[in-house]
């Protein structure tokens, strides 16, 4: 069992090890058209532009952000963070769509106010805006390709790619701005591009937060059916009732459950171990989600622990009111 807890820490360690490297080039390339695409958004004055540059202002914080995590997670767990720096994760991906949600909303009213507030500015330079755009839609593709194969791994890997993705979207939208401008002469199209920019990334950033808020408030992981989990563990030889519980997530691919199981009366050591191993087994294959990490709490028929004994006697006494009018 140690050898194979041993493989175990060294295949995640190797996986951190590979998510920091791909987010630290990712983070090189967004931070190169980054400077690129503030200088253009000057000189051309296209909101879409400026749109996207601030889009990748949040690629480059959020990046940031999930470097540093990715560094951090390598981190064995200690006394003090049991599950190390594993939830590091969430908070990160729910901060990088916290912040995407509020670039995209500023940038569609942005939008609104220039298509419907007066005359749209115009744009100094199409082609320079061209040249930039199809710049940064590159430098995207290529960061989509470093990321895409691990973008599966965790929330913050998922984050980082989604994050590359919508800017992807953008440079496109820039493009097409760009063309259109150049083939039609309308300046009010820069402002549509930077509308649909925002509204790409709105329901993105909102799935995300969801996900993440999902995990923070450390609800049942999404496939788990918790009253078919308790059917199927009460159906276990020698089990008599399921109570006490709970499920929730850590980070991604880190869900655990925990249980008070009562038993049969006067079973012995061996065949509580054994009960013991039907449980974690029904936790790891029975379930659309295979739950690992485990804790089950054994109790002769009858027992009542401490706190069920509180509770019992909190249930029975009187309020403060009803004392007081006695």
């Amino acid at each position: 069992m140690a050898h194979m807890h041993a493989q175990s820490g060294d295949a995640g360690e190797n996986g951190a090890a590979a998510h920091q490297h791909r987010l630290m080039a990712t983070l090189a390339v967004t931070g190169s058209v980054f400077v690129v695409e503030v200088v253009g958004a000057v000189l051309t004055g296209s909101l879409a532009l400026l749109v996207d540059a601030g889009h990748m202002l949040t690629d480059m914080s959020v990046l940031i952000a999930s470097t540093v995590t990715a560094f951090l997670m390598r981190r064995k767990p200690s006394s003090t963070r049991t599950w190390g720096w594993a939830r590091l994760e969430v908070l990160t991906a729910a901060a990088g769509a916290v912040v995407l949600f509020i670039v995209g909303v500023y940038a569609l009213v942005e939008a609104g106010m220039r298509l419907f507030g007066g005359a749209p500015d115009d744009v100094d330079d199409v082609r320079l805006l061209l040249a930039v755009g199809i710049l940064g839609l590159t430098a995207n593709v290529a960061s989509i390709f470093i990321l895409a194969s691990q973008r599966e791994d965790n929330m913050n890997m998922k984050a980082a790619f989604l994050e590359v993705l919508n800017d992807a979207l953008g440079s496109v939208a820039v493009v097409l701005s760009a063309l259109v401008m150049m083939s039609t002469g309308w300046a009010g199209f820069d402002a549509v591009a930077g509308g649909v920019i925002a509204l790409l990334m709105i329901p993105r950033a909102a799935t995300l937060l969801r996900h993440a808020v999902h995990v923070l408030l450390e609800e049942t992981p999404e496939g788990l059916d918790l009253d078919k989990v308790r059917e199927h563990l009460e159906r276990v030889p020698h089990v008599v009732a399921v109570h006490d519980l709970h499920a929730s997530t850590v980070s991604t691919g880190m869900p655990f459950l925990m249980a008070h199981v009562v038993v049969d009366r006067g079973l012995d050591m061996r065949q509580a171990a054994g009960i013991l191993e039907q449980l974690q087994d029904c936790l790891r294959e029975h379930f659309p989600v295979s739950v690992p990490h485990t804790t089950f709490q054994l109790e002769p028929e009858g027992y009542r622990s401490p706190s069920d004994a509180e509770m019992h006697a909190a249930d029975h006494r009187p309020d403060a009111d009803s004392a007081t009018e006695v």
